[in-house]
């Protein structure tokens, strides 16, 4: 039998010690990360992200990325120049191929799906 997860109140729940982030190029940032459920092929996963403020460079060449902000403000730069501000309680995709930046302007925390490529 297949059955649903549960995960909680994600907003209080404790996702661990933060690291340095590797892409981070401004702000010397911070990031944690708790995955709470993965495919059983992995091909998905799904958890939850928490970055300080600052800007970092993302590449989404290999999987789709689905993001739902809980808490925070950021703003999206795609490759060709153009940006989006976005705020909690917002819903965005960075589709398969998508590469561009990050701006954290405040402390952020979202749930994340990442799809890999040829699901």
């Amino acid at each position: 039998m297949i059955s649903f997860e549960n995960f909680g109140d994600l907003l209080a729940l404790d996702i661990g010690a933060f690291a340095s982030k590797p892409t981070s190029i401004e702000g010397n940032q911070e990031e944690a990360t708790l995955p709470l459920w993965e495919s059983a092929d992995g091909k998905m996963e799904t958890g939850i992200w928490e970055c300080t403020p600052g800007r970092f460079t993302a590449d989404r060449s290999e999987n789709a990325e689905i993001c739902h902000l809980l808490v925070g403000r950021v703003t999206l730069h795609n490759a060709d120049g153009t940006s989006r501000d976005i705020a909690a309680g917002e819903m965005f995709v960075l589709p398969l191929g998508w590469r561009g930046e990050w701006t954290i302007h405040e402390r952020t925390r979202k749930i994340y799906t990442m799809v890999a490529r040829g699901v």
